[in-house]
């Protein structure tokens, strides 16, 4: 391949039901001359092997090994093309213009990191759909005030990484820490909102725990100022559940969800509130806690809000 417009890098974990899927996407994108790179941090299932399907560059990390950061800078170092996008292994585009609308961005050059939409799958826990909302709305940002962005759906300049590459110490938020470091530069983070992907999110009660608490802790480490009282848990559940009930029911979904909405916010608070508390060293015992539980995840359909036709997915692809 010439240069590519784009190196796309993929981290992955025993996603053999979602792999396939994402990589059909990208193999329906406008933009053909592409690199794949799938990180993978020790699969035990087909994850590679139906990779291997596909023209894919696979890098391999040990578990013990992984964190968000390094398998970036890993996947990252093998990159030939000037933008980097960065996809979560089990997200999936929903239009074939997914990457065009990600990269537009960057035709200014004082842009240097665009994130895109995401919205959950027909799985996805009821709160779970309002946090993707509530983050990634409808209107388009071309710059930003703030850091946020979010790496399951996000392109970054290269030149910019080999100056700053992600924090391998972190338990997560390493695109958070790496956002701030890019407008202490004077660079600019947009949103796309046209670049949106599915990101499912199937998880146990206890997975949604675990994610907020690592989060949290990274968060902690990232700001070590901020705090997280317990009265805080307190108001930020209530108000969410009541926010979420208040939804609901204009959806006539309040008599089936109800409960679950008091479970997700409780797990996401409470996990928040536990990783201020724990704050520390990304020990082993914490990744295999973090980063390795056993999870079935389902494969959604897409759905359409544009004008352009969504990609068709089949389940007889996967």
């Amino acid at each position: 391949m010439s240069q590519p417009v784009c190196s796309i890098v993929i981290r992955a974990y025993n996603e053999e039901k979602h792999i396939a899927r994402l990589l059909r996407g990208l193999m329906e994108q406008t933009i053909k001359e592409v690199q794949i790179i799938l990180v993978d941090s020790g699969s035990t299932d087909d994850t590679t092997a139906i990779a291997a399907r596909f023209p894919v560059d696979i890098v391999h990390i040990k578990p013990q090994d992984f964190s968000f950061g390094r398998s970036l800078n890993l996947g990252i170092a093998e990159a030939k093309a000037d933008l980097v996008v960065i996809a979560s292994a089990h997200v999936y585009p929903v239009y074939p213009d997914w990457l065009e609308k990600l990269l537009e961005p960057f035709a200014d050059p004082q842009i240097g990191l665009v994130y895109g939409k995401q919205r959950g799958s027909k799985s996805s826990k009821y709160s779970e759909h309002q946090v993707f909302r509530s983050w990634f709305p409808d209107q388009s940002v071309s710059r930003q005030a703030h850091p946020f962005c979010n790496n399951a759906n996000a392109a970054i300049r290269r030149e910019l990484w080999q100056q700053h590459p992600y924090d391998e110490v972190l338990s997560g938020l390493e695109d958070l820490a790496w956002a701030r470091w890019l407008q202490t530069q004077g660079l600019g983070i947009a949103y796309e909102a046209d670049a949106e992907v599915i990101h499912v999110h199937h998880e146990t009660w206890q997975g949604i725990y675990n994610r907020y608490r690592r989060e949290s802790m990274a968060f902690k480490q990232i700001y070590p100022h901020e705090t997280f009282h317990f009265r805080d848990f307190i108001r930020l559940w209530g108000r969410n559940v009541w926010n979420d009930w208040r939804i609901a029911s204009g959806e006539k979904a309040l008599g089936k969800e109800w409960f679950n909405i008091i479970r997700f916010r409780g797990m996401q608070f409470w996990g928040t509130y536990q990783g201020y508390r724990q704050s520390g060293p990304l020990t082993w015992k914490l990744k295999q806690t973090f980063y390795y539980p056993a999870a079935n995840m389902e494969i959604p359909e897409g759905n359409g809000q544009r004008d352009v036709q969504p990609i068709q997915y089949h389940e007889g692809h996967e």
